[in-house]
């Protein structure tokens, strides 16, 4: 697959793009609010996208709630999800 092919297919909207950008994101930074996600990565319900990275991919993901604005300076009670070392084990995480 050339540059462009994978560059187009991280781009798209299937779910599997989404959870490349997003495991790249945590990678890369170490945490992402809702509205990060949705602004940064394009993705609309990245919810969804830490479910699977967690439970299908094994990443020890924790959610955080906190009170963000959006850009019409709005308040928001968003998730911020933390990429943490180590597997996933949900009996000592919370939701």
């Amino acid at each position: 697959m050339s540059i462009d092919e994978t560059t187009q297919q991280l781009n798209s909207n299937a779910a599997s793009a989404q959870r490349q950008r997003l495991e790249h994101y945590f990678h890369e930074h170490g945490k992402i609010t809702t509205l990060q996600a949705q602004i940064k990565l394009d993705i609309v319900c990245p919810a969804a996208r830490v479910y699977e990275l967690r439970h299908i991919h094994d990443l020890n993901i924790v959610t955080n709630w906190r009170t963000d604005h959006t850009a019409q300076g709005k308040p928001h009670r968003v998730a911020e999800y933390v990429l943490l070392s180590g597997k996933y084990n949900e009996v000592h995480h919370e939701l």
